[in-house]
């Protein structure tokens, strides 16, 4: 029995130990002095300086049990008298009215256990508790509040702003090393009671318990945009970001873990509503906004299933030959119920939720296949969303797609994309331009003048057109101030090659002006509203006899 792996002794009814393996004395610590076959049973047990007394009551309460009640006993122990032990005990009867107590050293497998539950428990790239061991701890405040009274917990959730371009232009080691030093600033502002976690990817979250006062939690989110919104230095690159917060704090929001989170998220959702960079306590009112958000979500999607979607299409006039050049397709939605929806309202709503691809791709189909209706000398214009560049090569295929099932040539097909797209992935998204450049297809930046860098971003591909944003052409008090910028643009766009397009003409004096500043081609409602499609034919007609009539 000395060769065995583990520890094991026998004693009698008189809870006297008759005999002992050596392995005990390696299991138990025991030096070669102390009590052993021969002594009383608690002498023996004591003897072990790893056990501490509660451990050591607990054997002999199981051994006086087995003498008396001849079962088997089975049992688990821990001691920290000497370090953390943990030790799994047997006893049972033999045939000859002693008993055998094996004694087994548990403390590596509990030891492993635990580290195991801890790592399942924490975020490995930054030691941070994650989402699960986050809901644990706010579940014991919220039970701490409701049942001793004490103050209830506030939540913080915090997004990161910009996050993704870093990773897009100094890659993930670089953004793991980021995500670590905010961590660390975050841990750095919580007292001893608060824990942050991070919930994956650039979010975290925050319990504050007890929460203090409202001012003062309110000023602690404040304080959290303002620090993480510090410049950082990471592997030597210098690197900007920021951060957006929403708080909810438990007496204004029920008393559960899901309806807490919910409400910060809530509110997190109107501090990036309210251009980021900025935190946001949740109030009642953001139920009644998310319910109306939802319901749009929902019919969004219904209506790209039904087809509740059409184009209508505004003329762009040549102002030197008085024809029209081209139309670009406006996406409209006729809701059953709620009428008209502003592109404005769903667009964004669209971009957020993922249904910009799909819905981009029928508008792509739908105006090839009416402009190849219409005379070869006219293009169509359509607007691409920055998300369609998420995934070039899909768009790339919708485009040759729609132009194979109209049979129409790339030429006549004119995409508008804002300088926002460039912003993303320079590299990969002028390479797809290129590629629809080799299609034949020509692009136009939309909105010139409203960005930060759009002189810069005309050098970095060759555009067919610039399209002067509406806000240049509006009738304001420093019109002369306009209309220099009007002609910069225009000659601008000369010196380079590309034509220069304004749109939002509503009035004869905005058309002179725009004509003095030497742009040539326009847009607008002083020629026609958006119309549908079965109206593009007699335009067209029209337009052409009226300048057939002026001629």
């Amino acid at each position: 029995m000395n060769g065995l792996h583990l520890g094991l002794f026998t004693f009698d009814d008189a809870l006297c130990v008759q005999f002992m393996n050596e392995q005990l004395r390696i299991v138990l610590d025991l030096s070669d002095d102390a009590a052993g076959a021969g002594s009383d049973l608690q002498t023996f047990i004591e003897s072990s300086p790893i056990l501490a007394s509660t451990a050591v009551q607990q054997v002999l309460a199981a051994c006086h049990d087995a003498v008396l009640t001849r079962r088997l006993k089975l049992l688990e122990i821990s001691s920290n008298e000497k370090g953390i032990f943990y030790f799994s005990i047997r006893i049972e009867p033999l045939p000859d009215q002693t008993f055998l107590a094996t004694i087994v050293d548990m403390t590596a497998q509990r030891v492993a256990e635990a580290r195991a539950v801890e790592e399942a428990m924490c975020d490995p790239l930054t030691g941070l508790p994650n989402r699960t061991l986050f809901e644990d701890r706010v579940v014991a405040a919220l039970d701490r509040n409701a049942s001793e009274g004490v103050d209830g917990p506030a939540v913080m959730v915090i997004d990161l702003d910009r996050f993704k371009n870093v990773n897009d232009t100094l890659g993930h080691l670089t953004g793991d090393g980021l995500l670590r030093l905010v961590s660390k600033r975050l841990q750095g502002m919580m007292r001893q009671t608060d824990i942050i976690a991070r919930f994956g990817g650039d979010e975290f979250a925050a319990l504050i318990s007890p929460a203090p006062d409202l001012q003062s939690v309110s000023l602690l989110a404040s304080r959290i945009v303002d620090v993480l919104s510090r410049p950082y230095l990471v592997d030597g690159h210098l690197v900007n970001i920021g951060a957006s917060v929403g708080v909810a704090v438990t007496p204004l929001r029920g008393s559960t873990y899901a309806i807490l989170l919910r409400s910060a998220d809530l509110a997190l959702y109107d501090a990036k509503s309210r251009g980021r960079g900025t935190s946001s306590l949740f109030q009642p009112t953001m139920d009644v906004r998310a319910a109306a958000r939802r319901q749009n979500e929902n019919d969004l999607r219904k209506a790209l299933a039904l087809r509740e979607f059409s184009l209508h299409f505004q003329p762009q006039i040549d102002l030197q030959r008085n024809v029209i050049v081209g139309f670009e397709a406006l996406l409209r939605w006729h809701h059953p119920e709620r009428g008209l929806i502003s592109p404005m309202e769903f667009i964004p709503l669209a971009e957020e939720i993922g249904l910009i691809v799909p819905l981009g791709e029928w508008v792509l189909s739908q105006a090839c296949l009416a402009a190849s209706c219409w005379p070869s000398d006219i293009s169509i214009a359509v607007n691409v969303s920055p998300c369609q560049f998420g995934d070039t090569d899909r768009l790339i295929d919708a485009v040759a797609e729609a132009l194979a099932a109209a049979d129409m040539p790339g030429s006549r097909l004119e995409l508008e994309i804002t300088e926002s797209v460039l912003l993303q992935d320079a590299d990969r998204v002028l390479d797809a331009l290129h590629r629809l450049r080799a299609m034949g297809v020509r692009v136009a930046m939309d909105d010139f003048g409203t960005g930060y860098s759009s002189l810069s971003q005309l050098h970095s591909f060759p555009f067919d057109k610039i399209k002067i944003d509406r806000s240049f052409v509006k009738d304001r008090a420093d019109d002369r101030g306009q209309d220099a910028v009007i002609r910069a643009i225009a000659a601008l766009g000369g010196s380079l090659g590309m034509a220069t397009i304004a749109e939002g003409v509503e009035t004869p004096e905005q058309l002179a002006r725009i004509r003095e500043g030497g742009c040539k081609i326009v847009q607008g409602y002083l020629f026609s509203r958006p119309i549908p499609v079965e109206e593009v034919d007699l335009m067209i007609a029209r337009h052409n006899s009226k300048k057939n009539t002026d001629n």
